[in-house]
């Protein structure tokens, strides 16, 4: 049986006693699995890594057939499971073991999958792909926290939560308690709280708006600063995210002048690039020279003087500066 991720919730435990969820959302699938299963079952609840059954399946077969006076239910939860595991699954399956929960936590998947075609095909599973959030269900999910709280919350701010954590739910989730903790008494957030308090990459927005920027994207660059509508404080977060992004960049063009190779380069690179970012690092190692680059970090500097000299311009001084840069023509 196949079920969309959003779908789960429908489902009552007790109907289906295999569970497949596969993908890279780690963050969700740790979410169904503590709320939907280990809550139910605390202390009847049995951790194995598919190497563990593999290695000494008589073990696993006697736990799971086994039961105590005190155990009603056994839960059974398989992280990094694969294909090797499907030959034992169908033999517990066969079994029709009474009371046994087994929820297998897998990685990505492909079509040809045995263990998924096994669980997509079986009356008694469930098959559930567990995709990447995309931006609008990470907002819903910081947005919907903040309300409970009772305390506002800016647009920007939501941003800054969402896009540091990298499009990963469990990121947002262990970031949104160190939130949690933090405004116990208070009945509002600032920017400046939140950049103390989460340690993940910066505001995608903001992270976007420069990285178009320095990819000379002018069309792109301009689109994203009409979308917005940016204060005093957000000038401040952007130009100093640009000046990060040019020191990284400033070191980047240091390594392809002496490895001649952009892939190595990135390989390379302390800390390492996200593997979603590398195409458009490539971009910007491209558009900007050893020398420009330093240059650009000058710039910088005086423009952020110039933002905070004469606040009631802001915008517009930074907007003007973006954009000429995201256009010019290095040498």
């Amino acid at each position: 049986m196949i079920l969309k991720s959003f779908e789960i919730e429908k489902i009552k435990i007790k109907d289906k006693n295999f569970f497949l969820f596969y993908g890279e959302n780690q963050g969700y699938k740790n979410q169904i699995i503590e709320e939907k299963f280990k809550k139910k079952y605390k202390e009847n609840t049995y951790y194995y890594d598919e190497n563990e059954i593999l290695n000494n399946e008589n073990n696993f077969f006697n736990n799971i057939l086994s039961k105590s006076f005190f155990e009603n239910e056994k839960l059974i939860i398989i992280n990094r499971a694969t294909d090797k595991i499907k030959k034992i699954l169908e033999e517990v399956m066969e079994k029709k073991i009474q009371d046994l929960i087994i929820v297998l936590n897998a990685n990505t998947l492909e079509k040809k999958s045995k263990i998924r075609s096994l669980f997509e095909k079986s009356k008694d599973a469930v098959c559930v792909p567990f995709y990447e959030d995309n931006s609008q269900t990470l907002s819903a999910i910081v947005n919907n926290f903040f309300r409970e709280k009772k305390i506002p919350i800016s647009q920007l701010a939501i941003n800054l939560i969402v896009q540091r954590a990298r499009g990963d739910r469990q990121n947002i989730n262990n970031e949104l308690e160190k939130v949690a903790s933090f405004i116990k008494n208070k009945n509002k957030i600032e920017i400046q709280d939140l950049l103390k308090l989460t340690n993940l990459a910066e505001n995608y927005n903001v992270s976007e708006l420069i990285d178009y920027c320095l990819s000379k994207n002018k069309k792109r660059t301009i689109n994203i600063l009409n979308e917005n509508n940016y204060s005093l404080e957000d000038c401040i977060l952007i130009i100093r995210t640009f000046l990060i992004k040019t020191k990284r960049l400033i070191k980047l063009s240091k390594n392809f002048g002496e490895t001649k190779n952009l892939d190595t380069t990135i390989s390379g690179f302390k800390p390492p690039i996200f593997w979603k970012d590398k195409d458009v690092v490539k971009q910007q190692i491209r558009s900007w020279s050893y020398k420009d680059a330093k240059n650009l970090m000058y710039e910088i500097n005086r423009i952020e003087l110039l933002i905070k000299k004469y606040s009631n311009n802001s915008i517009n001084i930074l907007s003007d500066f973006i954009i000429e840069k995201s256009s010019t023509i290095n040498s």
